[in-house]
């Protein structure tokens, strides 16, 4: 188990910390979604399946972490980070649809639309997103006006303008197309960052941080978001399929606007690094222990999946 860091000693064992959180966020996400012989049961079969695919679980824990360095507990962060893996689970199965991405593989396993069929998978991407606010609209473990703020954040995280549904249309129009540096920091803000934002913005409210501390908490979500994406495009081009647990290359086959292709593989390292450093840079101004974030920031760069 690791210890609870202190000031002058940061975490140094980040894979067990993410191995602890995301065992948590499993269990809760097993307690709120519903089980799969409620009826009509194909729907929830379809659900979980992609839920409890695998994955690192990144959002929620950044909700945990950020969270819990203001002082908030358990009960009051886990079900909020667990909405966000329900999104982030439906965005990945719709966009793994032939009529978008057309993957067969996410996480070493087929997709949702393999296994259960195109329709279900658009209902079970649809049911999660739904699920993900009724779960945030019953968290009684939150005074009122904190859960309107969160239910505020991840709506507006997940719409169309700045956010999830935005930058997925980006990404759809600009595919093919020449585009600036401007343009692809447009996309991925939106389509990539505006969850990883949120992530910690609902983290930092449950906690009851100040504007100012607020203000330092997205500066850090935006800069780790963009740094997720540009490790994303750089394991695209240099991963195995095995590593990545879906087809690798799949973007530049795909005439994707990506970093590598914008900048090539040095450039987009760089980028992923000095992201990484700002992101840090923005936490350690909180007058709080900020070593979880900061070893956030780094694994996000250093990963290989």
């Amino acid at each position: 188990m690791t210890q609870s860091p202190s000031k002058s000693e940061p975490i140094v064992n980040i894979t067990e910390y993410f191995e602890q959180k995301a065992f948590q966020v499993d269990q809760w996400l097993d307690r709120l979604l519903p089980c799969e012989s409620v009826t009509p049961s194909i729907i929830h079969q379809a659900m979980r399946y992609s839920v409890f695919a695998g994955g690192k679980r990144l959002r929620p824990i950044l909700a945990i972490a950020t969270g819990e360095i203001f002082g908030a507990n358990e009960s009051s962060l886990l079900p909020a980070a667990c909405s966000l893996e329900m999104i982030h689970t439906y965005s990945l199965i719709h966009d793994d649809l032939p009529a978008m991405d057309n993957d067969d593989l996410r996480r070493g396993l087929p997709t949702c639309h393999v296994r259960f069929g195109e329709a279900m998978a658009i209902l079970a991407g649809d049911a999660l997103l739904t699920q993900a606010f009724l779960t945030l609209a019953d968290h009684e473990a939150l005074s009122p006006g904190t859960r309107a703020s969160v239910i505020s954040e991840v709506a507006h995280a997940s719409a169309t303008t700045r956010a999830l549904i935005g930058g997925q249309v980006l990404d759809i129009q600009f595919e093919g197309q020449p585009v600036s540096g401007a343009q692809l920091e447009e996309i991925h803000r939106a389509k990539t960052g505006a969850l990883i934002r949120c992530a910690v913005r609902i983290g930092a409210i449950i906690g009851g941080a100040s504007n100012d501390e607020l203000n330092l908490v997205t500066e850090y979500g935006e800069k780790v978001g963009l740094a997720f994406q540009v490790a994303d495009d750089l394991l695209d081009e240099t991963a195995t399929s095995e590593e990545l647990g879906k087809t690798a290359g799949k973007d530049a086959a795909s005439q994707k606007a990506t970093y590598t292709a914008l900048y090539g593989i040095d450039g987009a390292t760089q980028m992923a690094n000095r992201l990484c450093q700002d992101a840090i840079s923005a936490a350690k101004r909180l007058r709080c222990d900020t070593s979880i974030l900061e070893a956030i920031a780094r694994f996000i760069i250093e990963r290989r999946s």
